[in-house]
């Protein structure tokens, strides 16, 4: 009878001290998963603030050095877009090399999961990135919080072509996040909006169709393969296909593929500009690295819902970077936008998941 009672307080022991293992696990896995959001932010703000510096002052200054409003517009986004991801790659590569799997990625390339990587590269690199970048010189900061709409169109992307379920309490967070980006929206029709805002923040809603598609697509890449290996796939294969692709198709429509050659160049051999394209790159990369962990330790749909607190921490960020720090003009957000960021970041919450389960697990703990 004695032996029965010591196993049984053993085992009440080590159930105990499974759950708090559990919990501690749990938590630290919401904290990198918010970590990734922050992270995000502070690659907005970097890489816009790359795209100040250098020959980029000259590409964007009052005369914009005898250059297009389609080059200045869309070949300069695309290129910076291109610039970005490419350091990104750079990190992401050498992390890989540190962690001893360069090996599984090169073979993990010629696999269907692979494949499928690749796609949700081409779909997020060539047209969600440079669609973000765009925005971000149109708009500003403030398109940041409508590119968070990627989680609702994922949702409802992913019943339309997956069929998977999409249920009243997650019609009412895209319904909120429609909401949030209308009350952004209405800051480009006043009379004082900035010329391009509208048209930014619609090239910002392009955006976050991409990756609201990326986001379905990639949940089957991912689930196969290494998430660190995916991610190198994406971050590559996005740097590439912008320098190789879409860079040349805009300096085809721009007059010619020396154009885009001559000015991927100079972008390259910046150093003023690519010292910050570096460090946006790297929190690029630690972004990704950090939401795809989080996901693995708190879920996926907590995990989306911490990431998309970009949408607040991406225009805090940059108005702490470039507005405060650098004292860059423009980068001030109407209290109409900050609070339609916190309201983003509660509807993709309400998307990801039933708010009071966090409650209900902190009450189980």
């Amino acid at each position: 009878m004695f032996v029965l009672e010591m196993r049984g307080t053993a085992n009440a022991a080590a159930v105990a001290a499974k759950n708090k293992l559990s919990s501690q696990f749990y938590r630290k896995g919401i904290t990198i998963a918010l970590f990734s959001g922050l992270m995000y932010g502070f690659y907005s703000a970097f890489l816009t603030l790359g795209m100040s510096k250098g020959v980029w002052g000259d590409w964007y200054g009052v005369n914009a050095a005898g250059l297009s409003a389609f080059v200045v517009t869309y070949l300069l986004g695309a290129l910076g877009s291109a610039v970005n991801d490419t350091c990104s790659a750079v990190w992401a590569m050498g992390y890989a090399g540190f962690r001893g799997k360069l090996g599984d990625f090169f073979r993990c390339l010629k696999t269907t999961p692979g494949h499928v990587m690749i796609l949700c590269a081409l779909i997020g690199g060539p047209i969600s990135s440079t669609a973000y970048v765009v925005g971000l010189q149109m708009a500003g900061s403030i398109v940041i919080p409508i590119t968070a709409l990627c989680p609702a169109i994922g949702a409802i992307l992913g019943r339309l072509l997956f069929k998977q379920e999409l249920n009243k309490r997650m019609m009412l967070g895209i319904a909120i996040c429609v909401a949030a980006s209308f009350m952004i929206g209405s800051t480009s029709i006043g009379g004082d909006a900035p010329p391009g805002m509208f048209l930014g923040i619609c090239i910002a809603f392009i955006a976050a169709l991409g990756w609201g598609f990326e986001g379905c697509v990639a949940g089957y890449g991912t689930s196969m393969i290494d998430s660190e290996i995916g991610i190198t796939i994406r971050q590559a294969v996005s740097g590439l296909s912008n320098l190789i692709i879409l860079l040349p198709v805009f300096g085809l429509m721009a007059g010619g593929l020396n154009l885009s050659t001559s000015l991927a160049i100079q972008a390259f051999t910046s150093g003023p500009a690519m010292f910050w394209f570096a460090i946006s790159g790297l929190c690029a990369f630690v972004s990704y690295m950090s939401w795809y962990r989080g996901n693995s330790m708190c879920g996926a749909a907590l995990g989306m819902a911490a990431n998309g607190t970009y949408s607040f921490w991406g225009p805090f960020c940059c108005w702490i970077v470039l507005g405060v720090i650098f004292g860059m003009d423009g980068w001030s957000i109407p209290p109409i936008a900050w609070a339609a960021a916190v309201l983003m970041v509660f509807g993709i919450l309400v998307i990801a998941m039933n708010p009071m389960d966090l409650f209900k697990k902190k009450e189980a703990k």
